[in-house]
């Protein structure tokens, strides 16, 4: 036994001391955090786009997506429509500018068998500008820019707003004054894409699996609105009068012993009273609540126009100072005399009459004709659109 237990005592040695190498190691989950090949991958294209210079936001946009997901991104194109349906309503007393619109797609885009956009992706719009309904005119107008595209697995796609809006859309509205809705849940009406958007091809997979189309119906109305039924009011309430009495005749007693006869006057007749008529109250009419307000289609409406034009230093319209920058144009109509609205940024910065004049010849490239003005300073005098054969003259 004495002889065993040097040499137990080395097996066990044995055994323990390559353990304490092993526990001078770091467990890889638990200590020292360690990458992924595709966050090795993603961290290198970072650094490489940090020393190097930007090609555009559209370029970067798109080598980010390929680096990221291993494969090329999708495009929907530009001048794509997307049918939108909204999912909380627009009020029509409240409504203005800026005001958040929330909308989700009500059917799926796609293009050569590939999803691009699938139905139920939440999209986040913007009002512009808002022209609500008056008593001589049951229409409303709504412009609006989209800003973000949340898709059912968490992808979220940012619209850029400048130099020109990625999405936007007018509705027009059959709306009345009366109406508390301008535009209520589940209305439908298109968004069309500006700029080529270019998606993450895995990403937008994974959304499509998980994606649910929206409900088929209509949605409830948000309108708080409630009809007031008619009333069938009350009859008039007759109090019969009293008849009239025929009298009675005079009571004539002879007399005696050569004495006159004696007369007693009889009663003389009496009218009777006519009935007493207490009117009843007249019934009130049912007051029913107005239509609920419908997209008009984009043939009844009026055309929408839209251009964008670049400020290169201060100039003023209307008596607004334009400081250098990218802005939009936009009026309705046909007509030769309108009202325009110059935007920046989605915003309305100035309103002012216009009119529109069409040239010789299509314009070779986007022209901004400036005046002097007696202070010294210059104002936008007409503008002129690449590829257009007409103007814009403000005078």
């Amino acid at each position: 036994m004495r002889l065993l237990a040097p040499a137990v005592l080395l097996v066990i040695g044995g055994l323990v001391s390559p353990a304490s190498e092993s526990e001078a190691r770091p467990l890889p989950n638990s200590c020292t955090p360690q990458q992924s090949p595709d966050l090795q991958g993603a961290s290198a294209l970072n650094r490489d786009s940090a020393a190097s210079p930007s090609n555009g936001a559209k370029q970067a946009t798109g080598q980010t997506i390929a680096a990221t997901s291993g494969t090329p991104p999708i495009t929907v194109p530009a001048g794509t429509k997307v049918t939108l349906a909204l999912t909380s309503p627009i009020w029509a007393k409240t409504a203005k500018s800026g005001d958040a619109v929330y909308t989700a797609t009500a059917f799926p885009v796609a293009s050569n068998g590939t999803m691009l956009i699938p139905p139920g992706t939440y999209v986040l719009g913007q009002i512009d500008a808002v022209t609500k309904p008056g008593w001589k005119s049951p229409r409303a107008q709504l412009q609006i820019h989209f800003r973000k595209l949340i898709f059912a697995n968490g992808y979220t796609f940012e619209l850029v707003d400048a130099p020109a809006q990625a999405a936007t859309a007018t509705v027009h509205v059959d709306v009345t004054s009366r109406n508390d809705v301008l535009l209520d849940n589940g209305a439908q009406f298109d968004m069309v894409v500006q700029i080529p958007l270019a998606l993450d091809t895995t990403r937008i997979a994974e959304a499509a699996r998980r994606s649910r189309p929206l409900p088929v119906g209509p949605a409830p109305s948000a309108s708080l609105c409630r009809p007031i039924p008619a009333t069938p009011g009350t009859s008039d309430t007759v109090i019969p009068g009293t008849p009239g009495s025929s009298g009675t005749p005079d009571t004539v007693i002879p007399g005696v012993n050569g004495m006159p006869p004696t007369v007693i006057p009889g009663i003389p007749p009496t009218q009777g009273t006519p009935p007493t008529i207490i009117p009843g109250t007249p019934g009130t009419p049912a007051i029913p609540c107005p239509a609920r307000p419908a997209v008009a289609s984009g043939l009844t409406g009026p055309q929408i126009h839209r251009k964008s034009f670049q400020v290169t230093s201060e100039l003023q319209v209307s008596g607004k100072k334009l400081a250098p920058g990218s802005f939009e144009v936009t009026w309705i109509g046909k007509a030769t005399t309108v009202q325009v609205d110059l935007l920046q940024n989605g915003k309305s910065v100035a309103r002012t009459p216009a009119r529109i004049v069409v040239l010789p010849e299509k314009s070779a490239t986007d022209k901004v004709v400036t005046r002097a003005n007696p202070d010294g300073s210059n104002s936008i005098a007409s503008l002129e659109f690449a590829g257009e054969s007409f103007a814009v003259v403000f005078d």
